[in-house]
């Protein structure tokens, strides 16, 4: 697989759990060591990933563009992407999203606003 296919792979599970609200799959998308920035303090590992998304209201939704990908190496992808976190009650929150994923996991996730 591309490193754009290995990242896609990995963020339509990532989506989809989203989506449904569920934050245990959301979090089994991890690394169980990962660094994890939303838009909140920074937390490490699954039960962190899991704690913010459980925390999300119901109805959030998520689409993702790729703008970038690079193989760093073997089994490893960095991603640079734009994320629309959609609500129910509010207008959509665009962000952009940094990714690094290694062995088909996050292991580095950092959000930031766009100003």
């Amino acid at each position: 697989m591309t490193a754009d296919e290995v990242l896609r792979d990995v963020l339509d599970r990532w989506k989809h759990a989203v989506d449904a609200h569920e934050p245990d799959r959301v979090a089994a998308n991890f690394a169980e060591d990962a660094v994890f920035q939303g838009l909140r303090p920074y937390g490490v590992g699954r039960a962190a990933v899991a704690a913010y998304y459980a925390s999300q209201p119901f109805g959030l939704t998520a689409q993702y563009r790729v703008r970038e990908t690079r193989e760093l190496a073997d089994g490893v992808v960095l991603g640079y992407l734009e994320v629309d976190f959609s609500f129910t009650d509010r207008p959509a929150l665009r962000v952009h999203l940094g990714v690094v994923v290694k062995d088909r996991l996050i292991s580095h996730y950092q959000v930031t606003g766009l100003g």
